[in-house]
């Protein structure tokens, strides 16, 4: 028996594009034969629809009001709900964060100024691990693709708002790096779970808590991925008309060919 997850979630209220409220989510995903989700919403430098002025404590109070109003209706319901986040650098490029809690985030308010190598040096030394989110991902507001080879545990090699390409790209990418592969729908809107176009991951044991999905990823034992697009394997040819640049464990940018990662 496998057990499937959603890994990549946005509420009203915390993440600025988001429609739906924390517990709105919890009866579509059971309904649609999931045993858990993780909320990942946007963190204080990425798409968040939180004051940057309040005080420390008060924000990170507010950011996790839509896990949290999730965890109440998933416990009420019995079923899994836990605890993540997404940041993003420079505009361009977004990180999941998993394995850590509220508490972590009282005491590291410096979280707010880190580069991606600090961020994943303090994740990792807390016992978390970050994955790369939609790392191909094209929109008219990213100007570069950041491919942060050395500050990452795995890669989204399929996501929800991406197209065919871009998944494919990522897979390709994090097979050739050698990372783990999740995928997750970065879902905004609860409407959307009736269509079935959500993603998630297979895994063989039930998840009770967050560090257990950290284990997982680390130990590279995700089961498989669920995904609607059915050629994640294949390439079609498309350009990309940005600059991409390759980061080291560093945060440093190689200099490599990033064609060279996604043969």
């Amino acid at each position: 028996m496998a057990y499937l997850y959603e890994t990549h979630l946005h509420t009203a209220g915390v993440s600025r594009c988001a429609i739906s409220f924390g517990a709105d989510y919890i009866a579509g995903y059971i309904d649609s034969g999931y045993s858990g989700l993780i909320v990942t919403d946007h963190f204080y430098n990425g798409n968040s629809g939180l004051p940057k002025n309040l005080p420390w404590k008060e924000w990170v109070n507010r950011f996790c009001k839509g896990y949290e109003h999730a965890r109440e209706e998933g416990e009420r319901r019995g079923f899994g709900v836990f605890f993540g986040w997404e940041e993003t650098f420079d505009g361009f490029d977004d990180y999941l964060v998993y394995g850590l809690d509220k508490n972590w985030l009282y005491d590291h308010p410096e979280v707010r100024n880190w580069t991606r190598g600090e961020q994943y040096r303090a994740v990792k030394e807390a016992g978390g691990c970050v994955v790369q989110a939609h790392p191909f991902r094209l929109r008219h507001y990213i100007q570069r693709i950041v491919l942060s080879t050395g500050c990452v545990d795995a890669v989204e090699v399929a996501n929800g708002g991406n197209d065919e390409f871009s998944d494919s790209l990522a897979y390709r990418y994090a097979k050739n790096i050698g990372k783990p592969m999740t995928a997750g729908t970065d879902i905004h809107d609860a409407s959307l779970i009736d269509g079935g176009e959500i993603f998630g991951v297979y895994l063989d044991n039930k998840l009770n808590n967050i560090k257990d999905y950290v284990k997982i990823i680390c130990n590279n034992e995700i089961r498989d991925i669920k995904t609607y697009k059915s050629h994640i394997e294949s390439i079609n040819k498309k350009p990309v008309n940005i600059p991409v640049d390759i980061r080291d464990e560093r945060d440093k940018i190689t200099g490599r060919n990033w064609k060279e990662l996604v043969k």
